[in-house]
């Protein structure tokens, strides 16, 4: 039941995506010749007798397409795509990924309607750390981290977890009363051993599982990587957070090497990592996680703030693979959002309750509309932004590319495209046997 609900979710916001250019392509004039859900063999289909565009629903639940009149080559007759102006065609592409934030934002309204939002809001200032010396306050609602805009409460926790704290500025930019407020300190700072992973307790209790493996690290080089389960440290098994803070209490970091050992895709390892002295800085403030309630403006405002968070995750997931802290391997395909979606939601029906578990799966599918307009943004060929940097350039030069150069590249990228895609599908099943 729960890889059916994530082949639903998948679906509808392959489904959005394909419906923005559908709904384009018509409103400009340019045939549709199939709109299709899924991808290979044909199951169903019927066409209409007004447009005569084939609907159709192929056997697998993966992608869709809006197949229109003469999309890369042909004669440029009228109610073809090709034979439109460049700036009807941009219209028609640019729409796919439009339509994912705007589905994107309607889920957030739902969201951020009845749960609320989660504004990163300071709870506590311990007196005489430089943070309230510098006039940080409880209430005060953080906005911009070091020159980065903070749109909530998750934002500000990735930025300190992707990012370290400088050890000797701080720069935070809250709102008081319904003003910004500057407010500037150099942060405490110690010397410490660091094993350099971040790690929460892995859903099914087996260990902890690693959300990050800092980059240029003992750990990252011994090849330990993200969603690994580390199941015990010199031996001694640990299993949830306060098994480990136990065992990192009677045995502090000390420069001595550690075995650390693993699973990995139901496979077993054992790495030795030496921890590395690092000078790091310290926060000395909380900030509350949990969801407010808001008003009419309110809701409008943070459901635009939820789709500029995953914009933003989407970014930095992005720049991570760019800069090498994320790999190839923790990036996920069709069959591992299914996977993910169903889990989640599983998780959160058994935990919370089915509610919980509905709204669970409404923000996850909004992060999923988010990531799909994102990535097809990227100037790839076979991709919309590839599609659209041609038109660019079409625009520019007042003559369309070479309908020979265009056609090979859509073409190759999409071969390449696709290859991508099986690896990283290939891989998600290796993980699930």
């Amino acid at each position: 039941m729960k890889y059916i609900i994530g082949i639903l979710v998948l679906g509808l916001v392959v489904l959005f995506h394909e419906f923005g250019h559908f709904i384009l392509a018509r409103k400009n004039h340019i045939v549709v010749e199939e709109f299709a859900i899924g991808m290979g063999p044909k199951i169903l289909s019927f066409k209409s007798k007004k447009s005569g565009t084939v609907f159709a629903w192929r056997l697998l639940p993966f992608g869709g397409s809006c197949a229109m009149l003469n999309e890369d080559e042909g004669e440029e007759i009228p109610g073809s795509f090709i034979g439109a102006p460049v700036w009807r065609r941009a219209l028609v592409v640019a729409a796919g990924p439009v339509f994912n934030f705007i589905l994107a934002f309607l889920l957030s309204l739902v969201i951020v309607g009845a749960m609320g939002a989660d504004p990163a809001v300071v709870a506590e200032v311990p007196s005489g750390t430089p943070e309230a010396e510098a006039g940080l306050s409880t209430g005060d609602e953080i906005v911009s981290y070091n020159g980065e805009w903070i749109v909530n409460s998750r934002d500000f926790y990735m930025d300190l977890l992707m990012k370290e704290i400088p050890t000797d500025k701080v720069t935070l930019v809250v709102r008081r009363d319904g003003k910004n407020v500057r407010v500037s300190y150099q942060p405490l700072s110690q010397t410490r051993y660091l094993l350099g992973i971040h790690w929460q307790e892995a859903e099914d209790g087996s260990g902890l599982q690693l959300t990050m493996v800092n980059k240029g690290t003992a750990a990252r080089k011994a090849g330990l990587e993200m969603g690994d389960i580390v199941t015990a440290l010199n031996g001694t098994k640990v299993r949830s957070t306060e098994d480990i803070s136990n065992y990192l209490e009677e045995h502090p970091l000390d420069g001595s090497p550690v075995e650390i050992t693993y699973e990995r895709n139901g496979k077993e390892g054992t790495v030795t990592v030496t921890p590395e002295k690092t000078v790091t800085a310290t926060l000395n403030f909380s900030y509350q996680s949990a969801r407010v309630r808001q008003g009419f403006f309110g809701v409008i405002r943070y459901s635009f703030y939820e789709v500029i968070f995953w914009i933003k995750m989407a970014w930095k997931s992005l720049a991570g693979m760019l800069n090498g802290t994320f790999g190839i391997n923790d990036m996920s395909g069709p069959v591992g959002i299914v996977k993910t979606v169903g889990d989640t939601y599983s998780a959160a029906a058994a935990e919370v309750s089915p509610a919980a578990a509905l709204f669970t799966l409404l923000s996850v599918m909004s992060m999923i509309s988010v990531s799909l307009g994102f990535m097809n943004l990227i100037p790839l060929p076979a991709l919309d932004g590839g599609r659209l940097l041609l038109m660019l350039i079409e625009g520019i030069r007042r003559k369309p590319v070479n309908r020979k150069i265009e056609e090979n590249i859509n073409f190759y990228g999409l071969m390449a495209l696709l290859a991508f895609i099986a690896y990283i599908t290939v891989h998600d099943i290796m993980k699930l046997i």
